[in-house]
């Protein structure tokens, strides 16, 4: 009878340890999720200051500010998909097991590198930025010749037409997919949110 329950002492405090360490890996599974959840919300005030910053670019023609504005934005992402791929890794681990979160990630990846390329697709017409008149003549106050200001002929006015018309086709088709890549961003962290409330009722 001795080894009876010393055999069933062993095993409980064997599954004991076991649902512990089931705990422990639910827990940081859930801690990472979150962190990845916050990853995405930096994103997402990336594209906020980059869209912010590309008006301002477009208004005031501030090519510098925007330049730096954008290298900003690079390493930005650039550590967000970092730091993702290092999750993703995780999850891949012998560990987590959780292959299905793995590719849950890359999925959403994936979708993040076509918006942003999509995004950044998106510029705007040359003839849409402001004119700066630095080096323009001026023979009178209020009066001067403008360098800027050319014959327009019918084959140049025929070609911004048709380059104009390429640009919104192009801008069509770069918004469309932006919205394709943003619904299914969305959908995936749907995904995500499901996932961490399963894990926080167990």
């Amino acid at each position: 009878m001795e080894d009876f329950e010393k055999k069933v002492s062993i095993k409980d405090s064997m599954e004991i340890e076991q649902e512990n360490s089931n705990c422990s890996k639910s827990n940081e599974i859930l801690n990472l999720l979150r962190k990845f959840l916050e990853i995405q919300q930096r994103r997402a005030q990336a594209y906020s200051k980059l869209k912010t910053g590309f008006s301002e670019y477009m208004k005031s023609g501030g090519e510098l500010a925007y330049q730096q504005l954008c290298s900003e934005i690079t390493v930005e992402f650039n550590d967000c998909s970092k730091q993702v791929l290092e999750m993703e890794s995780l999850f891949l681990n012998p560990d987590y097991c959780r292959v299905d979160l793995a590719e849950l990630l890359r999925a959403i990846q994936t979708q993040e590198k076509q918006k942003l390329h999509l995004v950044l697709k998106k510029a705007g017409r040359p003839s849409e930025r402001l004119v700066n008149h630095e080096n323009c003549s001026f023979k009178k106050p209020m009066e001067h010749e403008c360098v800027h200001l050319q014959e327009i002929t019918e084959a140049a006015g025929t070609e911004e037409a048709e380059a104009n018309a390429e640009y919104d086709n192009a801008l069509k088709e770069a918004i469309r997919g932006v919205q394709d890549a943003v619904t299914a961003i969305n959908e995936h962290l749907e995904e995500v949110r499901y996932e961490i409330a399963a894990l926080e009722t167990e």
